[in-house]
């Protein structure tokens, strides 16, 4: 069957964060010991014998009992040897377990230091945010509602997040950085001058796949520098008039490609993103103990991008040192493939699967919402709850 282009519906359901496996781990590690030491106090005491004994691959020194049918209590056989030392407080004998508090505050439970409940330590309002938009021949009106649903989505993280900490980086999705008419020339280019450039300054970084956006150029495009205060590629906080910065990064016009998944694992690749090499297009963007969101916004089928799935997921969880709780991946696409009576073409479908929403389902945290919708500010905020929930639950690596 041929394949049809067109878009897809906004997911009906909204996930809710689920700690991952490896998440719990590292919160239930320190957990751990103290169980195992009570468990095996409790144990011994119902009728273990003499010597070391084990639970859940734990060795326990001997712990002496009194039996059942002595006449003197656990309390008085421990007064009636030699004087204590006066640092240990005394127990009682209706005690199942003894505490005991160090000169510095720390509470000992059955001879164990019981720190209490481990907190994540939490992303503390850092958040890389990554757009990877088409800049093919049909993107025009889409690109226009990612625009307008951009000052609503960062409103409404920040009324969550009062430390709310950024970065924003548009990645370039063409090669071929080169103006089709002179007139479309706008500030830093010159109307006057000739193709394919027009008379305007570019760098190496301006026509390099994965490269943050700092000159979009072509039929409606930005067609100008665009002034970011950061002195970066992207978009730090702060950033004064920030919606039309942003506005000028992703306006990213109509004459590029549909490689949105190659762009994006070119743009998280760690040399592009070397904050110490002053060479590097996007150096410094991703960073350690930040969140990671990355929106992916495509109206067909993305046929065209080098690598696979697979190669694209493994990119992801490599720039975030593994955890699949660190990052979020957002896709506006194409619905066409979930049968008739979508948005994008209620009378085809396409039974064949699109790799961008393959991918979204198989992250952790995924999204993938209709390109097709009249606007996106509703659905991106339908995702702002679940990503300060994320935020809370990270934990940074080391």
């Amino acid at each position: 069957m041929t394949a049809f282009t067109g878009r897809r519906p906004p997911a009906t359901g909204v996930k809710r964060p689920v700690t991952s496996a490896a998440t719990f781990a590292k919160l239930m590690a320190p957990m751990r010991f103290p169980l195992a030491v009570t468990l095996t106090s409790a144990l011994t005491a119902c009728g273990g014998g003499g010597g070391a004994s084990s639970f859940g691959g734990m060795t326990q020194p001997e712990i002496t009992t009194v039996p059942a049918e002595s006449d003197t209590s656990a309390a008085a056989s421990s007064t009636s040897g030699p004087s204590q030392d006066n640092s240990t407080s005394n127990s009682t004998s209706s005690d199942a377990s003894t505490s005991t508090a160090t000169s510095d505050g720390t509470v000992w439970d059955m001879g164990m230091p019981d720190f209490g409940p481990q907190q994540p330590a939490g992303c503390e309002g850092k958040i890389d945010f990554l757009f990877v938009i088409s800049s093919a021949a049909q993107m025009k009106d889409f690109q226009g509602r990612l625009l307008a649903s951009f000052p609503g989505f960062m409103s409404a993280i920040e009324e969550k997040l009062p430390d709310f900490n950024f970065h924003i980086l548009a990645a370039n999705t063409d090669k071929s950085w080169a103006l089709n008419d002179c007139k479309d020339c706008s500030v830093s280019c010159d109307p006057q001058g000739t193709l394919p450039t027009c008379g305007a300054e570019f760098t190496v970084c301006d026509k390099k796949i994965g490269a943050a956006m700092t000159f979009p150029v072509g039929k409606y495009a930005s067609n100008r520098r665009c002034d970011l205060d950061s002195g970066e590629r992207y978009i730090t906080s702060g950033q004064q008039n920030l919606a039309d910065t942003f506005t000028c990064i992703a306006q990213v016009g109509i004459d590029g490609s549909y490689i949105v998944g190659e762009a994006m694992t070119a743009a998280l690749q760690p040399e592009i993103n070397d904050p110490q090499d002053e060479y590097a297009c996007n150096g410094g963007f991703l960073r350690d103990d930040a969140l990671l969101v990355v929106t992916l916004i495509q109206d067909t089928y993305d046929s065209d991008s080098l690598g696979t799935v697979e190669e694209w997921t493994a990119a992801l969880r490599s720039a975030k040192n593994g955890d699949d709780d660190a990052f979020m991946v957002l896709v506006l696409t194409t619905d066409i493939d979930l049968g008739y009576q979508q948005i994008c073409d209620p009378n085809q479908h396409n039974p064949n699967p699109n790799r961008l929403r393959t991918l979204a389902d198989g992250v952790e945290h995924g999204f993938v919402g209709s390109i097709c919708m009249d606007g996106y500010g509703d659905w991106f905020k339908e995702r702002v709850a679940y990503l300060v929930d994320l935020c809370d639950d990270f934990i940074p690596p080391g």
